[in-house]
């Protein structure tokens, strides 16, 4: 499946359901999910609320976790998976670590609804509450896609040509806060040495049904006013890895060959002192040469 169908819109995804075997995966809370969803989806909120380190012992308990979770949500590797959230800009990319997490798994066929439920309802598809009853699979043995980091592999790129991409909310790149759960959820406010920085949801844009990933060469613009072009090597991070895996799938859907994404983000980096960070406002040198003095 090429990058480019990887978003899929809701009157695409309704022929898809009746087309072939599709495994709908809602990643919103149990009472949002409870009170309307689309008819068959099942509800897996641990997409978003796990968190996870980058140790070897933490990324085992990570595939293990979700190859048991989205087996018992019936995928067995002949289905396509479709994760939705409730619109792009409110989840903070739930869906998309869904996505990002199967892509790391190296599950063939996988979707993200594009405009979340919300475009669904504008687009007029059914809405359900009846709890769906998925018929439970073995989740397949695949090889493993080379798209996670760990903290060492960051580490080993500080001050090196690798496009470190902050990806967070204004108020967690300037060191106001350090998480989207509070200002103190994280020991240090910071952001990696060197980083880039575009916000996420500057991959997004308005359209009729909410909001919508922007096109290949919209995002492509985007990042090139942070100095990053598709060839470049390009480390992403946000908190714990869901902001980060919308940004993953805009970079991958716009043709950037070289994307990889630490998922222990700065929910990990943070809480060892022993590793660099920059604090305070970021300050940009002015290209103004010196002034020079008037000769007497």
């Amino acid at each position: 499946m090429s990058i480019e169908a990887t978003l899929i819109a809701p009157d695409q995804l309704a022929t898809l359901q009746a087309a072939e075997p599709v495994v709908i995966i809602d990643t919103r809370d149990a009472d949002t999910f409870a009170a309307g969803h689309i008819p068959g989806a099942v509800n897996l909120r641990e997409v978003f609320t796990f968190l996870a380190t980058s140790t070897p012992e933490g990324l085992q308990a990570l595939k293990a976790t979700f190859a048991d979770a989205l087996g018992k949500a019936g995928l067995s590797g002949a289905e396509t998976a479709v994760f939705y959230e409730d619109a792009m800009n409110s989840g903070y990319g739930q869906s998309c670590r869904g996505y990002y997490l199967l892509t790391w798994l190296g599950y063939p066929k996988i979707k993200v609804l594009n405009g979340g439920f919300s475009a669904w309802k504008a687009a007029g598809l059914p809405v359900s509450t009846e709890a769906a009853t998925p018929t439970p699979a073995t989740f397949p043995e695949l090889p493993m896609s080379d798209v996670m980091l760990t903290q060492a592999d960051v580490q080993a790129a500080l001050g090196t040509d690798t496009v470190l991409l902050d990806v967070r909310d204004v108020d967690e790149w300037i060191g106001d806060s350090s998480s989207p759960y509070g200002k103190d959820f994280a020991p240090r406010k910071g952001r990696l040495p060197g980083a880039k920085w575009i916000e996420w949801y500057r991959f997004m844009k308005p359209s009729a049904q909410g909001p919508v990933f922007k096109t290949p060469d919209e995002v492509k613009a985007e990042c090139a006013t942070a100095g990053i072009a598709p060839d470049d090597t390009v480390y992403l991070y946000c908190f714990k890895g869901a902001r980060a895996s919308n940004s993953f799938l805009a970079l991958k859907q716009a043709g950037f060959s070289d994307v990889r994404m630490y998922f222990g983000s700065w929910n990990e980096w943070s809480r060892d002192d022993s590793l660099p960070i920059e604090t305070g406002l970021p300050v940009a040198k002015s290209s103004k040469p010196a002034s020079l003095a008037l000769a007497a």
